[in-house]
């Protein structure tokens, strides 16, 4: 079956698992390390909406146990019959080979596995030290079960269900807890998730993550999207105010055609300035701007301020608006051949 078709599939059946590569939880979790290296120290991670048995989020912070200092280690599967999308899945010989092992519970209760000493006497705690059992429910993260973990742990690390994003990050909200965990770039335009970002409580990570879709047990890995981490773990990209022009100086050196050689536009429902490209922010204007939602990726909350965003913002349009241009809220440029909808757009303002 070709790639294509295969993703095709997954999307139709809602199917929400989907793999991340060793190697980008490694680099984003290094960027933390390196900006504090107790970060983890003395903390209990839970990995829920996890699959340990092929989870690389299990391997890697199982692997780093004594380096990052970690108290205890937690991590949950949710069973493959509660599943709405069904594979050809088989137990690993991990399960299967220790005498807990039942071919019905298996498929019908999730397991959770911990990590805090060295139960093989190698002197020292690694993978090989992984304890596991079932759970009494099928896993599934809302439960009362796997809350009481979520209540235990100190930081919450996962790749949860896309579909269920807005959920889990209420879940992690709701316990009051740190997180690193993978999202949609689009889930920055949730009403759920946008208050966070702007209030400080919630930004993006270091880098992007690619997701990996796998129709069955056996078959390939399938490259599905590009996505984000999203997090309250402090980094230091985050503190790192933008190297930026002047007005004047963009509208005559930018390597923007847009930019370059011409006046920024301002909206014509919402008192804005639009900004088409984060590095083309006017570095000696102090009013409200309009840039896209990939400043996120460069925002130092030291120099920026974020307002809101057009989605939530624009509560007018303008009167003789054709309707191939209507739609849910949006700023609005006013053209040579009428008017221009512009993607969502984050409100910002410098600080003084």
């Amino acid at each position: 079956m070709a790639k294509n078709s295969n993703l095709g599939q997954a999307k139709a059946a809602k199917n929400d698992e989907f793999y991340t590569q060793y190697a980008d939880i490694q680099k984003e979790v290094n960027a933390y390390i390196e900006y504090n290296p107790d970060v983890f120290r003395g903390k209990t991670i839970l990995l829920p909406c996890d699959d340990p048995e092929w989870s690389n989020f299990t391997k890697f912070f199982a692997q780093n146990f004594e380096f990052f200092g970690l108290k205890k280690l937690i991590s949950t599967s949710y069973a493959i019959e509660s599943k709405k999308y069904k594979t050809d899945w088989q137990p690993t010989l991990f399960e299967t080979e220790n005498p807990l092992y039942n071919v019905d519970t298996s498929r019908i209760k999730g397991k959770i596995f911990t990590l805090d000493h060295d139960t093989n006497n190698s002197g020292r705690i690694d993978i090989d030290d992984l304890q596991w059992n079932y759970l009494e429910g099928d896993g599934d993260f809302r439960s009362p079960e796997v809350t009481a973990l979520r209540d235990e742990a100190d930081i919450i690390i996962t790749n949860p269900p896309f579909s269920l994003f807005r959920e889990f990050l209420a879940w992690i909200v709701e316990g009051k807890k740190q997180c690193l965990i993978i999202g949609n770039m689009n889930a920055i335009t949730y009403k759920e998730v946008f208050p966070l970002i702007k209030d400080n409580k919630l930004w993006l990570g270091t880098t992007d993550v690619r997701w990996f879709y796998q129709e069955s047990t056996n078959s390939p890995l399938y490259e599905a999207a590009h996505s984000r981490w999203f997090t309250n773990l402090e980094h230091g990209l985050r503190h790192k105010p933008l190297q930026l022009m002047s007005m004047a100086d963009n509208i005559k050196f930018s390597k923007h055609k847009e930019v370059k050689g011409t006046e920024y536009s301002r909206y014509v429902n919402y008192d804005a300035l639009e900004i088409p490209f984060t590095d083309a922010i006017p570095s000696d204007y102090r009013e409200n701007m309009g840039v896209p939602i990939s400043f996120l990726d460069k925002y130092c909350p030291e120099q920026f301020e974020i307002i809101g965003m057009s989605l939530f913002l624009a509560t007018t349009r303008p009167a003789d608006l054709p309707k191939a241009l209507q739609g849910g809220p949006a700023f609005y440029l006013k053209t040579e051949d009428g008017y221009k909808r512009q993607y969502p757009r984050i409100v910002i303002r410098k600080k003084q």
